[in-house]
């Protein structure tokens, strides 16, 4: 079985949780213990053994914050 691996650049990421609706599971969440450089709340993945891996946090990423490898 393939395992999911989501990576948030929390240095590019802005918050702006356009990612957090479009994930069909709802495991991403702004992490409100994290403040990048610019003074932003990052996003972060709440659950990863539940990604399943759609990708869509990652298409819909303004700012290709948002990085998904399969591992097979």
């Amino acid at each position: 079985m393939a395992k999911n691996r989501l990576t948030v650049d929390t240095v590019v990421c802005k918050g702006c949780i356009l990612c957090v609706p479009a994930c069909p599971l709802g495991i991403l969440a702004v992490d409100k213990e994290t403040v990048n450089a610019k003074g932003y709340n990052p996003v972060k993945c709440t659950d990863m053994d539940a990604c399943t891996g759609c990708a869509m946090c990652a298409m819909i990423c303004p700012d290709s914050a948002i990085r998904l490898e399969r591992e097979v």
